[in-house]
């Protein structure tokens, strides 16, 4: 975007904060605030904002952009875009004045429940895809907007929305779905373990700024408390939220879909998005990049240069406009490293791990529960971030972790370059002293003098088994792109303890990891030399 555009971009956003300046906190209930002066939007031609009636009425604040010299003449496709969570309806302001600049009919508005917008939070529940339909129905009736050039996109909540309104209005004929979710409990209960920091930051989040509904508030309550009498009812709410539950429907409307997430995404994980990826049988695209939750669209948002908005646009105009641009005949997967190098492409994601090769995990150890052995994912947010910016990932001095809580198995070194890229899997024979627990393991690349940067983790937790009965362990580490260079090795550390997850060993709990004859314990990595 030029100097100018994101100055104009900045005035945008500074005229649409002060129109909802009056009403920062969210309203107890859920009423419509009073329309807005219109003398908030006299110097911002082509801007309005507007109150839009969504499902059973409930009021949603909304920002409507046209086209410069939109005169009721012609049809422009358009593009409706539902706010993240906890977020203003400016946010995408910088990038609807883009594509309304473009030719674009663009309706932002502020999910139910947060902000000014009437309604409870409903975590992407039935009211909200109702909702993102009425606000279709809503742009039809009173904006240039071709019925035929219908397309939805978001960051986050806004990209869940749009995935399930995709499976539920045949109208919505392309997608842009960045930083957001396919299978809500692969999201924040994989490994059957509650991804702690991701949920309580939702959580205090959506109590800030919104109003959760009841049902929310209960289900946070026993998802954090872990109520496992719930846990039935509780999965059964987060299918009902996750886009993969539709997918037949999904394939059968035939929108054409562009993924687009972050290696390091803390709450929504990219493992998941790439199985939903694969299982898409119309047109689409999947871009896979470094950083953590939303950190890979941010500058975009803000209308600096970015090149996951740049070919959010690319897609819509071929889809929506038919414009040869090319994007159709590109590799559909597209990554990128969290170490160097250019994006890779791919022709599907099974492609990305193709090359799986083990390092075996030898022998039998016995680790103590309960205590943090130094080795953790990180915090939320931010250490991916740092990641993503100062190739900062989390570090722990591998030599020096202490082998009562944690045990590690190593690769040789390698004698040159080695790139990790996809989903590094765990397999081994887990005992426990007790019928629950949870492990957590860890991939490190080990430099010279012992410093492990963390590659990929992911949580495994269990319940109900026998007591010192031997049973086998599968599981995924998040998948993620990363360079192991020359001289380095691979260590699979494992222990009981980390700040990012609910933990469930009893006290004195110990787990033992054996690999016996007919069964070896591996850990399989996908690894390139070139």
């Amino acid at each position: 975007m030029s100097l100018r555009g994101t100055t104009a971009a900045a005035t945008t956003a500074a005229v649409l904060l002060a129109g909802t300046a009056a009403g920062v906190a969210p309203t107890a209930q859920a009423a419509a605030p009073a329309q807005q002066p219109a003398t908030a939007t006299d110097a911002l031609p082509g801007v309005r904002f507007a109150d839009i009636p969504g499902d059973g009425g409930t009021v949603l604040k909304a920002n409507v952009f046209t086209p410069a010299g939109a005169d009721g003449s012609r049809t422009y496709p358009v593009i409706v875009l539902p706010t993240s969570w906890a977020m203003p309806q400016i946010e995408y302001v910088a990038q609807a004045r883009k594509l309304a600049d473009s030719g674009y009919v663009v309706v932002s508005y502020n999910s139910r429940g947060f902000w000014q917008s009437g309604g409870t939070i409903e975590v992407a529940g039935p009211p909200d895809i109702a909702d993102a339909s009425k606000v279709i129905d809503w742009a039809l009736a009173n904006t240039p907007a071709d019925p035929r050039k219908v397309g939805m996109a978001g960051v986050s909540y806004g990209a869940g929305i749009s995935l399930l309104a995709a499976g539920h209005d045949k109208r919505i004929k392309a997608v842009v779905a960045l930083s957001g979710w396919a299978d809500l409990i692969d999201s924040i209960y994989s490994g059957r373990t509650q991804h702690l920091q991701a949920a309580a930051m939702l959580s205090g989040a959506g109590e800030l700024t919104g109003r959760p509904s009841a049902e929310l508030r209960q289900t946070m309550k026993d998802f954090l408390g872990s109520n496992l009498a719930k846990e039935q009812d509780m999965i059964e709410w987060g299918r009902k939220r996750s886009p993969v539950t539709y997918l037949d429907q999904i394939n059968k409307n035939g929108s054409a879909i562009m993924l687009g997430n972050a290696w390091g995404d803390t709450i929504f994980p990219p493992n998941q998005y790439a199985d939903f990826y694969e299982k898409l049988t119309g047109p689409k695209r999947l871009e896979l990049r470094p950083g953590d939750h939303a950190t890979a669209e941010a500058t975009g948002l803000l209308g600096l240069p970015n090149d996951v908005w740049t070919n959010a646009q690319r897609w819509f105009d071929h889809h929506l406009n038919g414009a040869a641009n090319g994007i159709d005949g590109e590799q559909p997967v597209q990554l990128k490293s969290r170490s160097t190098g250019p994006y890779e492409s791919y022709p599907d994601w099974k492609s990305v791990g193709a090359d799986q090769r083990k390092i075996a995990m030898d022998g039998s150890k016995t680790i103590r529960a309960n205590v943090d052995s130094g080795a953790n994912g990180g915090i939320v947010l931010l250490s991916n971030a740092l990641d993503q910016f100062l190739k900062l990932p989390p570090m722990a001095s591998v030599p020096l972790l202490p082998r009562t809580y944690a045990s590690v198995w190593q690769s040789e070194r390698y004698a040159g370059t080695q790139r990790v890229r996809g989903t590094a899997r765990v397999h081994t024979t887990l005992s426990s002293t007790e019928s629950s627990g949870t492990l957590v393991a860890y991939l490190y690349d080990v430099g010279p003098l012992g410093l492990g940067k963390l590659v990929s983790n992911a949580p495994y937790t269990f319940h109900d088994r026998t007591p010192g009965k031997p049973f086998p362990v599968d599981l995924e580490l998040f998948s993620t792109a990363y360079d192991v260079p020359a001289g380095h090795r691979l260590a699979l550390v494992i222990d009981t303890v980390d700040p990012l997850y609910i933990e469930h060993n009893p006290s004195g709990a110990q787990l033992t990891f054996s690999s016996p004859e007919s069964d070896p314990s591996y850990v399989s990595v996908p690894l390139r030399d070139k």
